[in-house]
């Protein structure tokens, strides 16, 4: 039998039940590298940030729970991954930039190149002026225009 289980309450929170029938609602599941590996080390983190128990691998956990946690992260996690860059206005920030994502397509105004930071070699966060941030997942995987426009503010 499980140590825990997750279930919703009738405002659609989280709601931990330990093994001893303990409730804790609000609680959050939060990743430890949620770019490099989004499925392994997950926290389930309470409503005051103490940490409730620690998820070495998704799969690892039934299939309810699972279904659960995975739900709150799309909720709660929203990073539009940029596949193609149509255009930036201007050189130099601010600009504004046109871009297809695997959420559609957007625009979005870029502050200052500071807004952008390269997550290892490949990997790019962009953030929007509005506060949302957008993901490269691999420059390379971009289109060669893409790429171009995007190695003017990497240098």
């Amino acid at each position: 039998m499980a140590e825990y289980r997750l279930e919703k309450d009738a405002m659609g929170r989280l709601v931990y039940v330990s093994r001893e029938g303990t409730r804790l609602e609000g609680v959050n599941p939060v990743r430890a590298f949620p770019l490099t590996s989004p499925d392994a080390g997950i926290a389930l983190v309470s409503r005051e940030g103490h940490e409730l128990e620690w998820i070495d691998s998704i799969e690892a956990i039934d299939e309810a729970n699972r279904a659960l946690i995975v739900e709150c992260l799309i909720q709660r996690e929203f990073l539009p991954q940029i596949i193609r860059i149509e255009g930036i206005t201007g050189p130099s920030v601010p600009n504004i930039w046109r871009v297809a994502t695997d959420r559609g397509a957007t625009s979005f105004r870029l502050k200052s190149e500071d807004d952008i930071r390269r997550i290892g070699r490949s990997t790019v966060i962009i953030a929007g002026e509005g506060g949302v941030n957008f993901l490269i997942r691999n420059i390379s995987d971009l289109d060669r225009q893409s790429r171009k426009l995007l190695a003017r503010f990497l240098s």
